[in-house]
């Protein structure tokens, strides 16, 4: 049986943000690189023929990385997303139906990037954002974005933070290209970025903050009780325990895990309400992630959640 989806890690590129987006294919083979450039920037049969495969009825549409956040004039990125989050709009309007969209901010400016999040949501009606993990070395818990988190935090918005390169190479990764990116290196970066907001307080100043992390959680739902265990020891001083964090304010998605041990992992560690679907178009297959979605074994009525429910609930798409 093929039950309807919602997707949310499916990636788009707008005319301005080609040129950021070719360097990040320097590794890969030319005819997949093609191939990806014309699924990323197809919005039409492609697209929705690959979300039909997976049973997939909507996908939250965002702009593959890195975006903007590899600009270094802070104006120009700006502008650029504004641009970026405006074409995806307009072609969204084509196909209401089955599409939605994460903004696309400039986090050099935090400002700049709260009032775009809130443009995109009130205006353009989207669901969240995508960032694309730290921007030029600053991590989403450095004090200077707390007018974003402030802003994010009232509207109840849902930022999801994709993976990205780190700032140097992981020195244990060396000699090892095929672990520095998404095998491994980016989970490991991902995680981390995630972990600095936990224990760092982020959640305590700003309770409402909801994130979202690919690939069933990058490794963190599977540590909680080592998290908790090692936050004691250390003598972490929050009022709740790391889990509970990542219990209240992280929700994950399916992207490349096509896994049925860890996506009931992460079930039974977070609850069935934070977990979805996500195919992660076009770098994997829709169809092949729908079909595990599709006959995995795991409780129908948990299935209807994963795929479905959630973020319909989450992203409050019935009042979009």
């Amino acid at each position: 049986m093929v039950h309807r989806k919602i997707a949310l890690e499916e990636h788009v590129l707008t005319p301005g943000l080609i040129d950021d987006w070719r360097p990040t294919m320097s590794s890969v083979a030319p005819e997949l690189a093609e191939r990806f450039f014309r699924n990323l920037t197809d919005f039409g049969d492609l697209r929705l023929e690959a979300m039909d495969r997976g049973g997939i009825v909507r996908a939250v549409l965002s702009a593959a990385g890195p975006g903007v956040q590899a600009e270094r004039d802070t104006a120009a990125a700006t502008r650029k997303a504004r641009d970026s989050n405006d074409f995806l709009a307009k072609e969204i309007q084509k196909r209401p139906d089955r599409y939605s969209g994460f903004a696309h901010l400039a986090m050099q400016d935090p400002k700049a990037a709260a009032d775009e999040l809130e443009r995109c949501l009130r205006d353009l009606k989207f669901c969240g954002a995508m960032i694309n993990g730290h921007t030029h070395g600053r991590y989403l818990d450095d004090p200077v974005y707390n007018p974003f988190w402030e802003r994010a935090d009232a509207l109840g918005a849902l930022i999801y933070i994709h993976p990205a390169d780190p700032v140097a190479p992981l020195p244990v990764l060396a000699g090892y290209p095929v672990l520095a990116r998404p095998m491994w290196g980016w989970g490991v970066e991902t995680g981390s970025h995630a972990l600095r907001l936990i224990v760092g307080g982020h959640f305590e100043k700003f309770p409402r903050a909801q994130l979202a992390l690919g690939h069933l959680g990058e490794t963190l739902p599977y540590l909680l009780w080592r998290f908790d265990s090692r936050a004691e020891f250390q003598g972490l001083k929050l009022p709740k325990r790391p889990s509970d964090y990542i219990r209240q304010n992280v929700v994950v998605t399916t992207s490349g895990m096509c896994d049925g041990p860890p996506l009931r992992c992460a079930v039974e560690a977070l609850g069935r309400d934070r977990v979805m679907f996500a195919a992660d178009h076009p770098f994997e297959d829709a169809g092949e992630a729908g079909h595990f979605m599709d006959s995995v074994e795991i409780a129908d009525d948990v299935r209807a959640d994963i795929c479905f429910n959630n973020a319909e609930r989450i992203l409050g798409l019935k009042n979009r």
